[in-house]
């Protein structure tokens, strides 16, 4: 199996939260892993955030932006380029997704026709989700409503 990571899925790798396990799980069966390059900055967004909303301690989260960052060379990394933006923008109008929302599809998508086979998507927004399947992507997890929020 060849799993892309969304932000949302890879930012439960490094935190501890409903749907981590199964992440890690994933993570670890994979043959290979892979996500946007724009997910560096969207991780640092994130932890920045959450030491701003009380959630993390800035030393438990930049903790974890070090193991991230040590963990990045091992992660493969789909490019931004004008076709890929241009796909995403087309993926953003038909399904409506937010904008990263949709450079993480069309960065699968990419992937997936470089690889040459099958792309597992793991996220945890629904639109995106549901957005994975209709493109012919396996969305990962199988049932995403047990870890959806009330």
């Amino acid at each position: 199996m060849n799993i892309y990571l969304d932000t949302s899925a890879l930012l439960k790798y490094y935190v501890s939260e409903r749907g981590s396990d199964e992440v890690s799980e994933a993570v670890h069966r994979a043959a290979v892993t892979g996500t946007a390059l724009i997910t560096r900055t969207e991780m640092v967004a994130a932890f920045a955030k959450s030491v701003r909303m009380r959630v993390l301690p800035e030393a438990g989260a930049q903790e974890k932006l070090r193991r991230f960052f040590s963990d990045w060379h091992t992660i493969t990394k789909v490019p931004l380029d004008e076709q890929l933006v241009t796909l995403a923008g087309e993926l953003a109008w038909e399904h409506g997704l937010r904008g990263y929302d949709a450079v993480h599809l069309a960065s699968a998508l990419t992937w997936r026709r470089l690889m040459r086979e099958p792309i597992t998507l793991a996220v945890f927004d629904r639109k995106l989700w549901l957005a994975a399947g209709a493109v012919g992507l396996v969305p990962f997890p199988a049932d995403l409503n047990p870890f959806l929020s009330p």
